[in-house]
Order: structure tokens, then sequence, then C-alpha cells
């Protein structure tokens, strides 16, 4: 199975994030490789428009790559029929060099594991007379354990009841030792099997392949009595028989410790120190088992595969980035602080959009991405610029963009004012919706800060949400989880930016940004760029303050 590589954004994405993945999945795919888009935040209403617009698909939400039970290289072997006898346990046992093996129900879930041991004790434990009714061995079982034949069949698929008696004495004594219902194992002695078939046995197994006289398979068809025919001696035969026992008899079935498919391998690890089993059974969501799974196999597992593209720091990425491999970054950000154990393709420009790289990406490839690609490739170029109108943007962002408009089909003065306008809208949003919208954390230093940015017609809407902002924004600084937490309100008509703030120290932002409207709010003229002037300028004031 070729393993999938997951491509995403950074938490709380944007309209960039989403459709840079989506359009880096589709290129990756026509380059036969195995990617899938996902999200690892919830996407907002402007992305929302862009993939209706096109009629594209929201990626999958992902909220982890931490290492899974179904990234092991678990030991396969094919399950077992409850039904199966002892003897062929075994035997499957040896020929694949395992201790240990799945056994199903008739759903096809598991319902039990049978081992070596387990085997060892139900032969070396001596049984009682009754264990083949007792576990209600089918007739089939005995048949292939003792290489029988079926001289007559009575149509009792099971032997449901009785116990196992061996014929060595004379007939007058035998009807001490067996009833009706017993399996009695006789040799060639006409009288006993006469004797035993009138007792009203359920089977009489006939040894050292000796043959069963007509008037007996006739004695045996009135009483509904079974026949079997083996070339083993009556010795052998009586040891053999108990070998045919179904494995549901003695396998183990309750207190079972199992994981499934999707367990984290956090958990599996910690459950196993608390245990001491060498095998572990894995079953998938419907129950059925897909593997075991050791100690050792919590060693050379396979990390999940991961391209991120819109971002490379930590405090931005995926949960469980630690566990997974990284195998691309595309991005136009600053440099930050993902660490990767192997050398990978990297490709950062100093752009207005990932979107732009990707496009590109096709480009260079020698390949046109389809019209819905294309589209939501040129609608990520007009967000992320603000249609050209951030100071990030440059002419490779606006070459990119007047090729994909073309292949699009679309006007893209009149798209990005639909775009904006249905991401603009603030109705019915929460003050934390308004500040994760498109928000994003970075560590300078040891301080976390939090960035959040928002383009908006209606810069009058915002003032009516503007103090319960203020006050979400006062929770995050309060609870110590961000040191300072900005969001940046950009009018994209009159290009006029304001900056709300709460800080844990006051007078910081004043040394970045100055003069302050207040002591929550400052305006920038133009549309505002957050990671060219924005942390820039707060990397340097945290620095010096």
């Amino acid at each position: 199975m070729v393993d999938k590589i997951y491509i995403t954004g950074h938490q709380n994405p944007d309209t960039d994030s989403i459709c840079s993945s989506i359009a880096y999945a589709y290129l990756k795919n026509r380059l036969d490789i195995a990617a899938v888009p996902v999200r690892i935040g919830r996407i907002n209403r402007e992305t929302a428009f862009v993939l209706d617009y096109f009629g594209v698909a929201q990626p999958e939400y992902l909220p982890t790559v931490k290492a899974q039970a179904s990234n092991l290289n678990m030991d396969v072997i094919d399950p077992v029929s409850k039904q199966l006898s002892l003897r062929e346990a075994w035997q499957i046992l040896k020929e694949n060099k395992m201790s240990v093996l799945p056994v199903e129900d008739e759903d096809h879930k598991l319902c039990g594991i049978v081992s070596i041991s387990d085997i060892a004790n139900a032969y070396m434990n001596m049984p009682e007379s009754n264990t083949l009714s007792q576990s209600q061995t089918p007739l089939d079982n005995v048949l292939r354990t003792l290489y029988a034949e079926l001289v007559y069949d009575s149509g009792k698929s099971l032997f449901e009841s009785g116990k196992v008696v061996v014929a060595a004495t004379k007939p007058d004594g035998l009807e001490f030792y067996m009833g009706k219902g017993d399996i009695v194992l006789v040799g060639d002695r006409k009288d006993n099997q006469i004797k035993a078939i009138a007792v009203g046995v359920s089977c009489i197994i006939i040894t050292c392949g000796s043959e069963a006289d007509e008037d007996i398979i006739e004695e045996a068809k009135e009483k509904g009595c079974t026949i079997l025919r083996t070339e083993y001696d009556t010795f052998t035969a009586a040891r053999l028989i108990y070998q045919s026992i179904p494995v549901s008899f003695f396998m183990t079935s309750k207190n079972l410790v199992c994981f499934r498919q999707d367990d984290y391998i956090d958990v599996i690890r910690e459950k196993m120190l608390q245990t001491r089993f060498r095998n572990y059974p894995v079953i998938d969501n419907l129950g059925r088992f897909s593997g075991f799974i050791s100690r050792y196999h919590l060693i050379n597992q396979n990390r999940k595969k991961v391209i991120l593209v819109d971002h490379n720091e930590r405090s931005q990425t995926i949960n469980g980035i630690d566990q997974a491999e990284i195998m691309e970054i595309i991005d136009h950000h600053r440099i930050g602080d993902i660490q990767t154990g192997n050398p990978i393709y990297y490709r950062n420009e100093p752009v207005g959009s990932t979107a732009t790289i990707v496009a590109n990406l096709f480009f260079e490839n020698g390949m046109m991405p389809p019209p819905e690609i294309a589209g939501i490739l040129c609608a990520a170029i007009l967000s992320d610029t603000v249609i050209f109108k951030s100071p990030t943007s440059t002419r490779i962002d606006i070459e990119a963009a007047n090729k994909l408009s073309k292949i699009s089909g679309i006007d893209q003065e009149a798209f990005a004012k639909q775009m904006f306008e249905a991401g603009s809208s603030l109705k019915n949003m929460p003050p934390d919706e308004i500040i994760r919208n498109d928000f994003k954390e970075y560590l300078i230093g040891s301080r976390k800060i939090g960035i959040g940015q928002i383009n908006t017609a209606d810069m009058h809407g915002i003032k009516k949400f503007r103090s319960s902002v203020l006050s979400y924004m006062n929770e995050l600084v309060s609870s110590g989880e961000l040191y300072v937490v900005l969001l940046i309100i950009s009018d994209i008509i009159n290009e006029e930016t304001e900056v709300l703030f709460v800080e844990t120290q006051k007078g910081m932002v004043a040394k970045a940004f100055n003069p302050l409207n207040d002591e929550s709010s400052f305006t920038i003229k133009g549309v505002v760029s957050r990671k060219k002037q924005i942390v820039p300028k707060l990397t340097q004031a945290l620095s010096s303050y």
C-alpha cells in the first residue's frame, strides 16, 4: 500500500492556506504521488465562498499526525474460524513461525486469540471424557484430525452429548462404560460394534483400517448412529481425537487487551507498560482483525508523511508534528523554528501568496491547472495580496494571477469584490470567531504573540463588536496563553487599517507603533501586511524591551 502524504496549511487557515493545500495535492497526484489535502482548523467565510464558487470540496479535518497503530508494521496473519481444530491451529502456527493466532466469529469479528501455550495446556491437561460434547466439537473436525472416512452419516454435525469411550472389553461389560450419545472407539470386533449401536451411542469409530459390514451399517441407519473409519490404531485415535476440539473452547477471549487501528502510539505504549503480554491484536472500526503488535513494533513505526504549506512554525502547525516525517515545505513567510531529521525540498519565496508558488510549480512542470484549481489559486493570491494592495505583493504574484484568471475565466476585480464581501460580513460572528478568522501565533524569543487579521468593506460594522472583541482578547492575555494579542482590521475600500491590541506589559506596543489612537488601538495608512509590517516591528520591540 502506498503511503499517503498529507498536505496541510496552518491553524485557523485562511484562503491561501486552504487553496494552496488543495492545489498542491492535485499537482502531486498528477505527478503520481499519493497526496491528500487536509485542514487543521475551521474554514472561514471567505474561503467557504471561494470553494463553493468553483465547486471544490473542503479538505477533510485532520486533528493530529501523531503515530497510530495503523502506522506500525504489524504481524499480519489471516484469522482462523473459532471452529478450527486444535491440531490445525498448531500446524498453522508452526508453518508461519508464530506463537499466537487470531480467532474470528461468523461475522468475521475478532472473538479471541489462541496461543501455543493455550494449545499445550489443552493437550497436557488430561481432558474430561465428555470434552468433545462440552466443546460442541464438529464432526468435520474429527474426520480431518483422524483422516477418517465417513462410512455412514446420521445427519448429526456436532457432538452435542456423551463421552469418548474405548470398547476394550467383552460386549457384556461394555454397558457399564458406555451410554446413549457416547462416541465409541472400537476395533474389528463386530460384537462390540453391535453392542455399542444397540446401547444408542451417537458415533462409532472403527480403528486399524477395519471395514464395517453391511449389516452393521444397516443397524446404524436404524438407530441413527454415525460410523467413521480410520487407519489409526485405537490408542493413537484415542490420543488424537481430543485434538479435534475447536479452538474456541480453549482460546483467550475474556479480558482481551486489544487496540484499534486509530489508537495513538502514546496510548498503546502506556497500556503495554501496564500489561505483560507478548502480542496484542489490533482491530479495525468494524471489529475485524488487522494484525498483531508487540513492544518491538513500537520501535519500528512508519511515521505519517506531511507537506507544510503557507507556514513553517511549530506554533502554527498540526498537532503531533514531532512524530511525523516532514517531506516538503512550500511557504512565503519568514523561516521559523521547524526542524527536520533529513534534507527536504524547501521552497520559500518573498512573494505575496503561497498560491503564487504553487501556481508556478504547475507551470514549471509543464502543466496547466484545470479551471477550478486555477480559480482557487487566483482567489488565494487576490485574498493574500488584497488585490495587490498589500506591501507583500510582487510582480510575480500579478503575473501568476493573470495566467490563472484566464484559465478559470474570472474577472479579477469583480470576483475579488464578491469574495471580500462574503468574507467581511461579521453578522452573527462571535468575538472568538472574529479573532480566530485568520489567526497566527508567533514565538518571539520566549514570548508567544497572536495576530488575527480580517479584511472588511464595513468598518462601521466592526465598531459594533469592538468592545466584545477586546474583552475576548483580554481573556487570552490574562490566561497567560499569549503575551500580546493583536487584531488587524483592514478597510479594503478606503485602504486604511486599524489594529486592536491587548498586551501583558503596558507600553510595549507603543514602543513599536506610535502614535496610538488610545490604549488599545492604532491606525496605519494603507492595507497592512502582518508578516512585513507587524511581526518585524514587534520582534524588534520585544528584543529590546
